[in-house]
């Protein structure tokens, strides 16, 4: 049964960066679309990234910091984040669709497979 893992989250300063990646391990793997979602305490899960084969998207709120990215050959989406401020503290997860199409949805709940997720705390 394929699984995804996260891996590369921290603690960082105000203004640093961090790459989070994600692998598949455990079966033959693909998915139209990667994306990162991230749930900060009290809040709801929301959309970070998605990679799609025509492009990517995000949220104005990380539009211009974060860069998703993904390696086919490793299994691997990566997500690059800069200029990272405290409001970006919160779990981040992998996801992957896995329907037949994928129409440009970023809501978490056309994301059938989740990674468990890893904490970014971003100190001011």
């Amino acid at each position: 049964q394929v699984q995804l893992v996260e891996s590369g989250g921290g603690l960082v300063q105000a203004g640093g960066s961090l790459r989070l990646s994600c692998t598949a391990s455990g079966g033959t793997f693909s998915s139209p679309a990667m994306a990162w979602f991230r749930q900060a305490p009290g809040k709801e899960r929301e959309f970070v990234a998605v990679i799609n084969p025509r492009g990517t998207a995000y949220p104005e709120s990380v539009k211009g910091r974060f860069t998703i990215s993904r390696d086919n050959a490793k299994n691997t989406v990566y997500l690059q984040m800069n200029s990272l401020k405290s409001e970006d503290t919160a779990v981040y997860y992998c996801a992957a669709f896995q329907g037949r199409q994928y129409t440009g949805s970023v809501r978490d709940r056309d994301f059938a497979l989740w990674g468990p997720g890893t904490q970014v705390t971003v100190s001011s």
